[in-house]
């Protein structure tokens, strides 16, 4: 029976109910994350995706001396998680991270495109270009070009360290 005061609305969004354990747990992981990114230096922190007050509660944190200066900046830290974009501050940390998971991934497909790119020239240019546009054309033939010169007088492989961090560059800014 419906209720003529208060019909259904077919429209409706359907509420999530949240238990106020779960809201700790993941208030607590942001502020985990926030003390994970107090730990970086200035040029790590620079590669986070941060709003400009997060970006100057983090300096003030790793400014202060006290133990519970510290402790009180790092709840600032947790509420201003709040309104952060969490997923790719916590992907871009876990890139900064050398030994973890996403470091090596991120490593292991750079030595593939460079590899790759070395080893079939255009064909590997056009593929890599269609799946990351922001990569220049020119500038990856130079390099390549450099490297199998490189190769034939038997030199070191700057150009190929080149490429490596171009590709760094542009498909992890």
């Amino acid at each position: 029976m419906v209720d003529e005061h208060y019909p259904e609305e077919p429209d409706a969004e359907e509420v999530i109910l949240v238990s106020k354990s779960e809201m700790k747990r993941d208030m607590q992981e942001r502020q985990q994350l926030g003390e994970n990114l107090t730990k970086l230096n200035k040029q790590q922190l620079e590669k986070i995706p941060l709003d400009e007050s997060l970006r100057e509660a983090i300096a003030d944190h790793q400014r202060f001396k006290h133990r519970e200066a510290k402790r009180r900046q790092l709840q600032f830290i947790g509420k201003l998680m709040r309104d952060a974009d969490v997923e790719a501050i916590q992907r871009a940390w876990e890139l900064s991270q050398a030994g973890s998971e996403a470091a090596k991934k991120a490593q292991h497909k750079l030595e593939y495109w460079r590899d790759r790119l070395i080893s079939e020239g255009d064909a590997a240019i056009n593929t890599v270009v269609d799946e990351y546009p922001t990569l220049d054309r020119q500038q990856l033939r130079q390099l390549i070009r450099q490297s199998h010169k490189e190769a034939e007088h038997n030199k070191p492989p700057a150009a190929s360290r080149k490429l490596f961090k171009y590709l760094r560059e542009v498909l992890y800014p």
